[in-house]
């Protein structure tokens, strides 16, 4: 037999659904603020000041330092983390890559966070996936 969730149950189960449901209204204001075309650079400006004008606590292009047995390996740089919760990786183009998904994945374990999300600006709009770090 079947179990049907409701949204409020559905909703529960996420992790931060309400820092990334703003982050998601984010991503799609500034694609119908500046539409489709612009570098990443240009998008994550955008997000900035979005991220400032609703005063959600970020760093932007946070460097990570990477250890092996307290050595250093090198040296991750996110593009946000989001209240110190939250990785987002923003792309440019119309496809999610495999590369672009280990990419955040990768963010998650060197940060020992829980949510990452990979936004592209794609020519149909925002697409955006929810990547879980579950280790």
């Amino acid at each position: 037999m079947y179990e049907t969730k409701t949204r409020k149950t559905y909703k529960a189960e996420l992790i931060y659904p309400d820092l990334s449901y703003k982050v998601i209204g984010i991503l799609f204001d500034v694609f119908m603020g500046l539409g489709y075309g612009f570098k990443e650079g240009h998008y994550q400006k955008a997000i900035e000041i979005a991220l400032k004008q609703l005063k959600i606590d970020y760093k932007k292009e946070l460097p990570v330092r990477v250890d092996y047995k307290g050595n250093f390996v090198t040296t991750l740089y996110l593009d946000f983390l989001i209240d110190n919760k939250l990785v987002l990786e923003v792309k440019q183009g119309n496809r999610f890559n495999k590369s672009d998904i280990e990419q955040v994945y990768k963010y998650l374990r060197a940060t020992s966070l829980k949510l990452g999300l990979l936004a592209r600006f794609t020519k149909s709009g925002v697409k955006f996936m929810r990547i879980l770090n579950i280790r």
